[in-house]
């Protein structure tokens, strides 16, 4: 097991491990203080203090892992000259290739199931002894494989891992303390409360991630598992879904039988999950009956069929895909989603640098879901409203006047007021609003994660919605048009003053749209919108000037207007009939949404602040569900590390490491539970 790990030395007689995985960097450093410090290593020779006695090991050959093997050997010479091969690995692995009748069985598989309830991750650690004349064979073997083509090569070397590691002796059985971030709990139960289904994908035990989902809140005490046997039957039944309803008030898994909820969580491992590839069938009947579902557990799963399930979502749904990872195994799934984020942390990097966001710690996703990723989604929304109203109103209004002037393709506008209403006119109010626009504050929002549903049904941007805005866009340009055609009818009015109304038109509808729109106003949001409407006034009086003009007639045709329009109190008022019949259907619309709705943002506004309270589903009376991360901070464990004692007649060494556990957030459309 040693030799996973490099070392270094700072100052004199400190050993600094590290280590590709912290639950190596733990079991090592836990080792150190039973007695068995691991020294030093060089490419050829690992040096060890067993019990004081220094020992230098010769390294023969490594077998690595991968996640398809799931445990690691290494072969190695000791000082007396024999050979022998430690191996390290998954449980359900390592004991496979033991001994037959090896002693001890059932205490082991005690040992296993103890660590299991109390969240800790296990690991077994056994030893083969290797004659030498089995190694020169098998030596010789594995370099001749070293020649051959990759396809070829990678099938021999795992007959030749397979071959060495088999008749194994167990040594023992080590466990990880694997507490959960800081404020994991809390954040998953704002999670669900938002709407979302939080999904737990991991390569630990059953009952390990069964406890981890009820210490961490994704499980409540009332939740009924339904396993792969009874899911079996349900997927097989003609009716899936009657049978499913139907098994929801079927006692599954050591729940209260008195206990009437609905809950239900599905409770998967990886051989299970690979039979969805031999019935491909089920895939779209499994996603519809986990809509239905509190969550879904998926266990001892490889970092594929983590990418695997994920695309089985994306495939059989049109739900928005999250993954959430902070180790090299999570890759893959934080690739295959449509968002993939990062937790920085002690399982190196791999995960932050292939993800779309990188985060310290879990609860942080509070913010950047329910807080910043609620909040975007309102902005663009409404940018792109605002985007579509103004530039289709300000456009269409050419089609009206083709049918005045013959359809010669003249235009209505000045070129000028043309070219500097998107850039001058509209474009800098609309940009500050989509940068600083907040309906209600960061705390509102976490106080209230159900804000965040609208989104998850995509209520703000819709074909309804984007046709309402387009209709509206057809409304204000036709009162754009004509308002102004028949107040200047049989008038002295020209043609060019009526171009001028229409713009100013255009521009006030546009500033007082924003105006309805912008709900958190902000010094810049302010100065942008006087600004814009002093640009449209200053651009007009230059580039009607007489001195514009003189220089190049063709450029500036619109000589004096300003002075002969702007003085008239017929156009300003006008325009400003133009804008209040514009922008009418707005006002109507947003003064019933106030008489005949109650939103949730309008409680928000009107009760006071108060900090988010998680509520125990356990109820008094009822035999609580073991919290086993409550288990995991008791001094059981930390006992059985500094005594020191045989549990169970087996070799427990528990450690600690601390990293974050890995999600796979998705969030359901409007048809989702």
């Amino acid at each position: 097991m040693f030799t996973c790990f490099a070392s270094i030395c700072v100052p004199p007689e400190t050993l600094v491990y590290q280590a590709a995985s912290p639950d190596e960097e733990a079991l090592v450093g836990a080792a150190r203080e039973l007695g068995w410090v691991f020294l030093s290593r060089t490419r050829d020779f690992v040096t060890v203090s067993e019990l004081g006695v220094a020992r230098q090991y010769q390294l023969l050959a490594l077998l690595d892992f991968t996640s398809q093997r799931r445990r690691m050997s290494v072969l190695v010479r000791e000082p007396e000259g024999g050979i022998k091969l430690y191996c390290k690995g998954a449980d359900i692995v390592i004991l496979e290739r033991l001994q037959k009748d090896f002693p001890y069985q059932e205490r082991i598989e005690g040992a296993l199931e103890l660590f299991a309830q109390a969240c800790l991750r296990t690991l077994c650690v056994a030893v083969r002894s290797v004659p030498e004349a089995s190694w020169e064979h098998w030596s010789n073997t594995l370099a001749r494989s070293a020649t051959m083509a990759t396809c070829d090569r990678d099938a021999l070397l795992e007959k030749l891992y397979d071959q060495m590691e088999r008749e194994l002796q167990l040594l023992g059985v080590t466990a990880i303390e694997d507490r959960l971030q800081e404020g994991v709990p809390e954040t998953i139960a704002l999670l669900q409360q938002a709407g979302l289904k939080v999904w737990v994908l991991t390569g630990d035990k059953k009952e390990t991630a069964v406890n981890i989902g009820y210490s961490c809140k994704l499980l409540d005490a009332d939740t009924r598992l339904l396993e792969w046997q009874e899911l079996r039957q349900i997927l097989q039944s003609p009716d899936p879904g009657a049978t499913f309803l139907k098994a929801r008030h079927t006692e599954v898994w050591a729940v209260e039988k008195d206990s009437s909820g609905t809950k239900t969580a599905v409770v998967l491992t990886g051989p299970e999950l690979a039979e969805f590839n031999q019935r491909p069938e089920w895939g779209a009947t499994f996603m519809s009956l986990a809509k239905q579902c509190q969550s879904v557990l998926c266990c001892r799963v490889t970092p594929g069929q983590k990418a695997d399930i994920v695309t089985l979502v994306r495939k059989h749904t049109d739900s928005v895909t999250m993954s959430i990872g902070d180790g090299a195994n999570d890759v893959n799934m934080i690739k295959t989603a449509h968002v993939g984020v990062g937790i920085a942390g002690v399982e190196g990097g791999q995960a932050v640098q292939n993800a779309d966001f990188a985060l310290s710690q879990f609860r942080f996703l509070q913010r950047l879901l329910l807080v910043h990723g609620r909040w975007s989604y309102r902005r663009i929304s409404l940018f792109l409203h605002f985007f579509l109203f103004k530039t289709v109103s300000f456009a269409l209004v050419h089609i009206w006047f083709a049918f005045y002037n013959g359809y010669s393709a003249q235009s209505l506008y000045e070129m000028w007021n043309i070219a500097f209403y998107t850039v001058f006119y509209t474009s800098v109010p609309v940009m500050l609003m989509a940068y600083f626009e907040q309906d209600v504050s960061a705390e509102s929002s976490l106080s209230w994660p159900e804000l965040y549903r609208p989104g998850l049904r995509r209520e703000l941007t819709t074909p309804f919605t984007l046709s309402m805005s387009l209709l509206h866009a057809v409304y204000a340009s036709v009162v754009y048009f004509f308002i102004p055609c028949g107040v200047f009818h049989n008038t002295a009015f020209d043609y060019q003053t009526m171009a001028v109304t229409v713009a100013m038109s255009a521009m006030f509808t546009a500033t007082t749209e924003i105006g309805l729109v912008t709900q958190y106003w902000t010094k810049f949001n302010v100065a942008s919108v006087i600004v814009s409407v002093i640009l449209f006034f200053l651009v007009n009086r230059i580039t009607q000037s007489h001195f514009l003009f003189r220089k190049s007639p063709l450029d500036y045709p619109f000589v004096g207007v300003f002075e002969n329009a702007f003085a008239s109190p017929v156009v300003w008022l006008t325009a400003l009939l133009s804008t209040w019949m514009a922008v009418l259907p707005s006002v109507t619309v947003r003064a019933l949404s106030v008489i005949l709705r109650v939103h949730d943002k309008h409680k928000i506004h009107s009760v006071p602040h108060r900090p988010a309270e998680l509520k125990s589903a356990l109820r008094r009376g009822v035999t609580p569900r073991r919290s086993s991360y409550a288990l995991s901070q008791e001094a059981g464990p930390r006992y059985l590390f500094t005594s020191g004692v045989d549990s169970h007649g087996t070799t427990a060494l528990v450690a600690k490491a601390t990293k974050g556990r890995n999600f796979s957030a998705r969030s359901l459309n409007s048809h989702g539970q």
